[in-house]
């Protein structure tokens, strides 16, 4: 039984609207879930500060005060040692320069070199960047410090037509040498060695 001007089942005047918007929603839901890079965690926040660890590549100068012909610059091998003369192989990977120069010191006393060894490290060069995707001249380039991945891009001659420009993916190698990929702000601080991929839009 139907009161007049009044139908028991009279939809709402705003259902049409609430199902728009309901449709809306869910495709802009859809768009994000299936953007380039959506599923990659975020790339945790670095500091300025934070102690630079030596990795392979890196070419560094190690200075002997004690004997000064066992001075010179060297390479950190993809074994991520350091080879110096007289003293041998020295574990670099994952160490700061500070940690390398004790280990150095001790390893001198080991083998009778001195009793009192005085040794300083420094990087000279940084291992490489590499900037991948939708680049104009993607590659490998140097790193330098304060380097972010914006200014990283610029270097590999900017975006092209197709780039997402608004975030990027970073590739990084962990403390335990394993490679994880992160999505990563346009200015994102970079380490030595991070793969920097620019995404290619869907739409």
């Amino acid at each position: 039984m139907e009161e007049e001007g009044h139908p028991m089942h009279a939809r709402p005047r705003n259902a049409p609207s609430l199902r728009s918007a309901l449709a809306a929603a869910l495709l802009l839901l859809a768009a994000a879930c299936s953007a380039p890079g959506a599923d990659l965690p975020p790339l945790p926040e670095s500091n300025r500060a934070d102690v630079y660890r030596l990795g392979p590549n890196d070419e560094v100068r190690v200075t002997v005060f004690n004997d000064p012909r066992l001075t010179g610059e060297f390479r950190v091998t993809d074994t991520g040692a350091i080879a110096l003369p007289l003293v041998g192989a020295v574990p670099a990977r994952g160490r700061s320069t500070e940690e390398v120069e004790r280990a150095i010191e001790r390893e001198m006393q080991r083998k009778g070199l001195f009793r009192d060894p005085s040794v300083a490290v420094e990087v000279r060069t940084y291992r490489p960047i590499f900037v991948l995707g939708m680049v104009e001249r993607g590659g490998q380039y140097a790193y330098q410090p304060g380097m972010t991945a914006l200014s990283a891009v610029a270097v590999a001659g900017g975006f092209n037509y197709r780039a997402v420009q608004d975030y990027v993916s970073i590739t990084r190698i962990g403390p335990d040498g394993r490679a994880r990929e992160f999505r990563a702000p346009r200015d994102a601080l970079l380490q030595p060695g991070d793969v920097v991929t620019v995404f290619e839009r869907r739409f």
